[in-house]
């Protein structure tokens, strides 16, 4: 049986989902929404929601079940829907800047007591 590990939505974005309207389809989900929780064993994500039902901490809405092969399944009020991790794209103007920045500032550096010509002794 697959162990799904748990990642729990956190307080002030659940409130925010739980009153939004159903929408359809993959559920873009933000990493920092999240917190990692524990792990369960379970044939599907249906079986995990009720193994966990009467548990101290029962899975709610909004909260996620991550498969051994990375895909997610979001809890909603009405089953289990696919989710998927956005990562915020990076700046490529911003990152070429810095690393130009870091470039520069490596070619102005003085050389170290390694880079000194080496004499040949007789």
């Amino acid at each position: 049986m697959p162990v799904f590990r748990i990642h729990r939505m956190k307080d002030q974005p659940r409130q925010s989902f739980r009153f939004a309207p159903h929408v359809s389809g993959t559920a873009n989900v933000k990493p920092k929404d999240y917190e990692p929780s524990d792990e369960v064993v379970s044939e599907n994500e249906y079986a995990a929601w009720a193994s966990m039902r009467s548990s101290e901490r029962p899975l709610g809405v909004g909260d996620l079940l991550e498969l051994p092969t990375g895909q997610l399944r979001i809890c909603k009020y009405v089953g289990f829907e696919e989710a998927r991790w956005i990562v915020p794209e990076i700046k490529i103007q911003a990152l070429e800047q810095t690393l130009e920045h870091t470039l520069g500032s490596i070619e102005m550096m003085p050389p170290g007591p390694d880079s000194a010509p080496q004499t040949a002794q007789a």
